[in-house]
């Protein structure tokens, strides 16, 4: 593992990303990273607001259009969350913290779809909507993992323990 992380780190693009002193660099993936975050998060819990607070009684399909906007925000928090994590493998790839983030941000993204093809597609997306326990339940199980994620995407950047693969133990 720690050669495959050495490999990785001395790759053109990881060293581009991690040492250049471009703005086009670094810093502007995680600005893309931030935007894509905040379109797929912000839409996602914005749909999971209306329905516990503003959906009853509503048809629910004029909110269909946001789904594809939220897959992408997902896309370009998934490449440049690529690009960041070539930046610096070694110290997202040993840490659990990434790991559960990354199974918050599917799980919440199975939601996305649950709740699109529960709520938002289909003749009865058309009728005025009554949130049901189940679905209610789902916008607040939805709103604590896109919560978990954010939180957890910035304890990362405290919470490593080994920054570089020469950092590893045993590393030469």
């Amino acid at each position: 593992m720690a050669t495959i992380l050495a490999w990785l780190e001395q790759t053109a693009l990881s060293v581009w990303v991690r040492e250049s002193p471009s703005l086009l660099a670094f810093p502007f993936i995680l600005y893309l990273h931030t935007l894509g975050l905040g379109i797929v998060a912000g839409l996602a819990v914005g749909l999971d607001v209306w329905l516990l607070r503003f959906a009853s009684g509503r048809p629910a399909a004029p909110l269909a259009p946001f789904v594809p906007v939220i897959w992408l925000g997902f896309a370009l928090a998934l490449v440049s969350g690529a690009l960041l994590l070539l930046a610096y493998p070694t110290k997202a790839l040993t840490s659990p913290v990434f790991y559960v983030k990354i199974a918050a941000i599917v799980v919440a993204l199975v939601q996305v779809q649950w709740m699109r093809e529960r709520v938002l597609v289909g003749a009865a997306a058309h009728e005025p909507y009554v949130p049901d326990a189940k679905t209610r339940a789902v916008a607040w199980v939805s709103i604590a993992l896109w919560t978990t994620a954010i939180f957890l995407g910035r304890l990362l950047a405290y919470t490593y323990t080994y920054l570089m693969a020469s950092d590893l133990p045993g590393a030469a």
